[in-house]
C-alpha cells in the first residue's frame, strides 16, 4: 500500500479484518479509505467501485461470490482495482479462477485471526495458488502442530500457531525479539507440496472437520468440488448422521441464476465429487436451499446447517 491508494473493505470497521483494511494500514501509509454505508450488496459495491475508484478491495469469499453472481451483461467497471484481497474464510480455487476469468485481477486469499490482529499468512502478487491461502508474511513464524504438541507431517492436518516478532528496546532503538511465543489460533490447516514451498492450506476450523469412514474430511475440500459446477453458487457441507448414526457428508447448495433445484442435479454433484475426491468424501444428501446462514462479517454459520441436517 501507498499514499496514492485508494481502499475499499467491504468488511465493516467492527470486523478486525475491516479495521485493518479501513483504518489502521492506510492510516500507516497516508492512503485514502472509502467507507460504505449500508449492506455491501453486490450491485452497490460495483456502483461504489466505478464512482470512488478504489485500488484495492478487500472482501470475503462469500462477497466475491455474491459479485460474480451478478450476469456478465451488467459490464461493471473495475479497472481501477490493481489488487484484491481476500480473507475471513477459505478462499475456494472455483471463485479464484472465474474472478479471474472475469476481470483478469488475482484475488490474494490470506489467514489470520482477531487474536493476532490481522493476516499472518498470505497469496503473494504474481506467486498465488488458487485454493491455498499462501505463504508466512515476512516478520511472522507458523507452525502446524498435532494434538499431541508434535510438529505435523507434510499433508497432515493440525493446529495453526502463529507468532509475530515483539520489538524490544535496546540503546534507544527497537529490535526483533524471536523469543516471541507462538499463540494457538484455533484454525486447522496443512501443509501442501511442501513445506520447502512455504504454501499452507486452510481447512476450517476444528470443529468443522468431519470424521468419515475412520478419516478425516474437510468440507472446504469437498465444497471447492462442489462450486466448479456451473449450477451452484454457493454452498457447505457439514456432517450428518445416516440412520447407522454414522456421520456423512452433507452438502447444502444455493443454485446459480438460471439453475433448476431438481433430484438430477443433486445425481449430478454426487457424481462430480465422487470422481474428483476419495469415495468417502462425496456428500450422501444435497439439500438446496435459497441461501446459506452467515453472521454479520459474511462467515456461513455452519452450526446451524449441522441443526437442520440432524
Amino acid at each position: 500500500m501507498c499514499a496514492d491508494d485508494r481502499v475499499l473493505s467491504v468488511a465493516k470497521l467492527f470486523f478486525s479484518y475491516g479495521l485493518g483494511a479501513s483504518l489502521l494500514i492506510p492510516f500507516r501509509h497516508g492512503a485514502s479509505a472509502i467507507l460504505m454505508p449500508g449492506r455491501p450488496e453486490p450491485r452497490a459495491v460495483f456502483e461504489t467501485i466505478a464512482r470512488e475508484r478504489p485500488t484495492l478491495l478487500y472482501s470475503v469469499p462469500t462477497s466475491y461470490a455474491a459479485l460474480l453472481a451478478l450476469p456478465e451483461s451488467e459490464r461493471h467497471d473495475v479497472s481501477s482495482l490493481r489488487r484484491c484481497i481476500s480473507a475471513g474464510e477459505s478462499l475456494p480455487a472455483p471463485l479464484f479462477e472465474r474472478w479471474r476469468a472475469r476481470f483478469g485481477l488475482e484475488i490474494l486469499d490470506g489467514i489470520g485471526s482477531t487474536e493476532i490482529g490481522y493476516i499472518a499468512i498470505s497469496n503473494f502478487p504474481g506467486r498465488a495458488r488458487p485454493g491455498t491461502s499462501g505463504q508466512v508474511i515476512p516478520g511472522y513464524g507458523a507452525r502446524v502442530q498435532r494434538s499431541d504438541g508434535e510438529p505435523a507431517a507434510i499433508d497432515e492436518v493440525g493446529d495453526l500457531l502463529v507468532r509475530g516478532h515483539r520489538p524490544r528496546r535496546s540503546t534507544g532503538a527497537v529490535t526483533p525479539r524471536r523469543s516471541t511465543p507462538f499463540a494457538r489460533v484455533g484454525l486447522h490447516r496443512r501443509s501442501v507440496l511442501g513445506r520447502a514451498d512455504g504454501y499452507h492450506t486452510n481447512h476450517g476450523r476444528s470443529d468443522d472437520l468431519l470424521r468419515v469412514s475412520g478419516h478425516w474430511v474437510s468440507p472446504l475440500e469437498v465444497e471447492s468440488v462442489l462450486l466448479r459446477h456451473p449450477a451452484v453458487r454457493e454452498c457447505a457441507v457439514v456432517a450428518r448422521a445416516d440412520g447407522d448414526g454414522l456421520i456423512k457428508p452433507c452438502a447444502f447448495v444455493v443454485c446459480a441464476d438460471g439453475a433448476t433445484a431438481a433430484p438430477a442435479l443433486a445425481a449430478e454433484l454426487k457424481a462430480l465429487v465422487k470422481d474428483a475426491l476419495a469415495p468417502y468424501k462425496y456428500p450422501r444428501w444435497v439439500e438446496f436451499v435459497p441461501e446459506l446462514p452467515k453472521t454479520s462479517t459474511g462467515k456461513i454459520q455452519r452450526f446451524k446447517l449441522r441443526q437442520t441436517a440432524r
